[in-house]
C-alpha cells in the first residue's frame, strides 16, 4: 500500500515572527490561522534538540487556497542569529513566489511595508508561454520573494 503524501506549509524562522507575519498579511493578503502557537515542554527539547526551547509564531494561509498549505512563520527562545541575510544563488530554500495582478504596485506596497528590491523589474517575452513580468525582492528579515506576472 502506498502511503498518502500531502505538502503542508513552509517554515520561516523570524528575528520578530509578529512584524513579519503583518509583512505577509499586508502585502501578500495572507490570513491568520489561529490559534497562534506557543510551543515548549520536554517532547519539544526532544523534537528539536534544544534544551528549554520556546518556539512562538503563526501559520498564514496563503493567497488563493482555502485549507491548502501554509507559510509558518516562528520564532526561537533561544535563537540562533546569524545577521546573514539570504542570497539568491546559495544553495538550500531560495525564494517563495507569488502570481500577481501587478508586479509593480505589489513591489511599491512591499516596499512601503518595510521590504525592499532586490534586482530590476524585468519583462521578457516567451513567445507562445506568454509575457513575464518579474522581480526579485526581500521582505523585512531578508528572505526572498519573487513577484511575478504571466499574461498571454
Amino acid at each position: 500500500m502506498e502511503n498518502s503524501i500531502k505538502y503542508v506549509h513552509t517554515n520561516i524562522i523570524a528575528k520578530d515572527w509578529k512584524r513579519l507575519a503583518n509583512f505577509y498579511i499586508d502585502v501578500f493578503q495572507c490570513t491568520p490561522v489561529y490559534p497562534e502557537r506557543n510551543l515548549k515542554g520536554e517532547w519539544l527539547d526532544k523534537l528539536t534538540k534544544i534544551n528549554n526551547v520556546n518556539i512562538k509564531g503563526i501559520h498564514l494561509s496563503l493567497p488563493g487556497y482555502e485549507n491548502g498549505p501554509t507559510l509558518e512563520i516562528f520564532g526561537y527562545e533561544p535563537n540562533n542569529l546569524t545577521g546573514n541575510k539570504p542570497i539568491i544563488n546559495r544553495q538550500g530554500l531560495g525564494h517563495l513566489a507569488f502570481h500577481v495582478d501587478s508586479v509593480k504596485d505589489v513591489l511599491e506596497k512591499l516596499v512601503t511595508n518595510g521590504g525592499e528590491q532586490l534586482g530590476e523589474l524585468v519583462i521578457q517575452d516567451y513567445g507562445t508561454l506568454g509575457i513575464l513580468t518579474v522581480v526579485y525582492t526581500r521582505d523585512p528579515e531578508g528572505n526572498i520573494i519573487e513577484l511575478q506576472n504571466w499574461a498571454k
